[in-house]
């Protein structure tokens, strides 16, 4: 937090402007008095927020864009009308696999060595479920922007953000990630291959199997909304999400 604040600070007071390049490691963390590994720790939250881009080998940025809306607005209103977690995935299915499809028509090459990068370190991070997030969050931010759309790339940045923080609190019980970087990599493949009908689907595949997993790490993160007292003695219907019927790219 204490490096999260002092890059607020900076971005604020106009010392950082967007597309600038953070000092090198060795200079911040001095500067900070912590360790490097505190420093990393703090750049790999700021850049799964969406504030900060790392770049191989030229360092690390303030991001260009899109802006974020405010995902602490999309937590109020949930709390408020009590968003469940199964309906958060099923707008995930609509909104990604559609923007898969999109990135697949789109990307540049670019956005294709970007997602081939994180790919590489999500299987690089399998033993280390949070360093495995931020990767997996930066996965989907590139597919965003390789989409083409900065309203399409700012609602995602909403959700990717406001998803960040509740995944923390539970990736720690996360039993399987090599199969979530499989099939990441199945999502990357498809975009390369310039087919956006095989994004579209190995997106909601994807999205599919991580609600389950999630489920299984939240076990009450299933339960649907609690019927009024009338419709108690009507049969139950499956809580399980509907169906995604997006039309096919």
């Amino acid at each position: 937090m204490q490096v999260v604040e002092h890059v607020r600070s900076l971005i604020s007071s106009g010392e950082l402007h967007p597309g600038d390049r953070l000092p090198p490691e060795r200079e911040l963390a001095r500067k900070l008095s912590i360790s490097r590994s505190s420093l990393r720790a703090g750049i790999g939250f700021l850049s799964a927020m969406g504030v900060l881009q790392s770049r191989h080998g030229a360092g690390t940025f303030v991001s260009t864009g899109p802006p974020a809306l405010d995902a602490s607005s999309l937590s109020v209103l949930g709390a408020l009308h009590h968003f469940l977690p199964w309906q958060m995935f099923e707008a995930r299915i609509v909104l990604e696999a559609n923007v898969a499809a999109l990135a697949a028509e789109r990307a540049t090459d670019e956005h294709l060595a970007e997602l081939a990068d994180e790919v590489a370190e999500m299987y690089a991070a399998l033993s280390d479920p949070r360093e495995y997030l931020i990767h997996d969050v930066r996965f989907h931010r590139t597919i965003a922007r390789a989409a083409g759309n900065p309203i399409l790339a700012a609602l995602m940045e909403t959700i990717t953000a406001n998803l960040y923080e509740t995944r923390l609190e539970t990736v720690q019980d996360s039993s399987d990630l090599k199969e979530s970087a499989e099939m990441h990599r199945e999502i990357y493949r498809a975009i390369r291959a310039r087919n956006p009908v095989q994004a579209h689907h190995t997106m909601e595949q994807h999205l599919k199997l991580a609600r389950t997993a999630q489920d299984a790490e939240t076990p009450d993160s299933h339960l649907p909304i609690e019927k009024p007292a009338s419709e108690a003695a009507k049969p139950t219907r499956s809580t399980k999400a509907p169906r995604s019927h997006a039309p096919t790219p």
